[in-house]
């Protein structure tokens, strides 16, 4: 019952307003405090940049793994046995691909720069068919030997690049990924991490701001939800492509088939990306290896069936629409992560990503509920 008119608040509910007010704080403390946070992290992650991934892959495959754990956890099983066997699953699986496909890379990287001079010239008597046919057909005015000259070397060039590349990579991923820290520092902090991650949720959980906690677990609880259903599908994506294109390709008889269709695979995990590049190399070097058009028919074949795979069977089937990252705010974070902090920014772009697009969405969501536009039309005095 309130007090009435004219008289002062009973002392206690005083007392009580004032230690409320004490404890609120202000919209600017509130400001600097976000403020502070971000720039912390970012600055952090700027000073660190050369060590942290090895951290930052192993708290993604901690974050990968947690659900299995979880799983077993619930089943009796002690979560530092579960973590450990995961790791342990993984790392293995990790060294048996490495030992098994490794080799053949190689194999098909030797096969491609001893053939490569043969390529060049194959694709560049094709292309020059090509175009004499095309300057028949639409006459001199619209296709010269000019032209055709420079369509002709900039083919072959395309082919040496696709060779001096691939060479690249080989031996980038080993100056990338040291043996030290692929086979030992990675697995230990993952292992740590998985083993202690409902803990280390929770304590973050305890350091939430009392007031927006509601609000702060339910971003991230979402953000949770699109990051593991994109990691999920494009993952799966990778793994059923790069067999699928790596068979495909073999079987119609092209002698660098298992490298383009894993290669391709690989970098389907940028949406459209990869499927366009191993298309386009697989073309060049079926060109290359026979010498006509009738082999790029097979792999526009392949490819098409690849494309009918994922969109009509992966996604549909076993992801229905959980993915809600869109492709090109994807491919846009994946490049930009990439530029300016190398690998380590291909690793947190898509989280940052999925965090974004969660938090846009919640103040979408806040601004079409609001006075700014519900709000209608001005009314204009008669």
């Amino acid at each position: 019952m309130n007090p009435p008119e004219g008289l002062p608040p009973p002392p206690g509910r005083g007392l009580e307003a004032a230690a409320r007010a004490r404890h609120r704080a202000s919209p600017r403390a509130r400001r600097l405090l976000a403020v502070g946070l971000i720039g912390g992290l970012l600055f952090a992650v700027w000073l660190f940049s050369a060590i942290l991934t090895p951290f930052v892959l192993a708290a993604c495959i901690a974050y990968f793994l947690d659900p299995a754990c979880t799983r077993l956890a619930r089943l009796g099983v002690p979560r530092w046995v579960s973590a450990s066997g995961l790791v342990g699953a993984l790392l293995l699986f990790a060294l048996a691909a490495a030992l098994l496909l490794y080799p053949l890379i190689l194999a098909q990287i030797t096969v491609l720069l001893t053939r490569l001079p043969s390529y060049v010239a194959t694709i560049g008597a094709a292309v020059r068919e090509l175009m004499l046919s095309l300057e028949e057909a639409a006459g001199p005015e619209v296709v010269d030997a000019r032209l055709r000259e420079l369509v002709v070397s900039q083919a072959g060039q395309m082919v040496s690049m696709l060779g001096t590349a691939a060479t690249r990579l080989i031996g980038g991923g080993i100056a990338l990924f040291n043996v030290f820290t692929l086979v030992i520092v990675t697995p230990v902090v993952a292992f740590y991490l998985l083993r202690d991650w409902p803990g280390i949720v929770a304590v973050v959980d305890s350091w939430l701001p009392r007031r927006s906690a509601p609000t702060i677990r339910q971003l991230a609880k979402e953000t949770d939800r699109v990051l593991g259903a994109w990691l999920r599908g494009q993952l799966l994506c990778c793994l059923v492509l790069g067999l699928f294109y790596a068979i495909g390709l073999s079987a119609i008889g092209l002698e660098l088939g298992v490298m383009i269709g894993l290669l391709a695979g690989a970098l389907s995990i940028i949406p459209y990306v990869g499927s366009m590049t191993g298309f386009a190399a697989a073309v060049l070097l079926a060109i290359g290896q026979w010498g006509t058009w009738s082999g790029v028919g097979l792999v526009t074949a392949v490819f098409i069936a690849g494309q009918i795979v994922e969109g009509y069977i992966i996604y549909p089937r076993l992801l229905g629409n959980r993915v809600e990252l869109h492709a090109v705010w994807v491919i846009f974070a994946l490049f930009a992560g990439g530029v300016a902090l190398g690998f380590l920014g291909v690793l947190l772009a898509v989280p940052i990503a999925a965090a974004i697009g969660v938090v846009a969405r919640f103040w979408l969501r806040k601004y079409l509920a609001s006075p700014l536009y519900l709000e209608g039309p001005r009314q204009d005095p008669d």
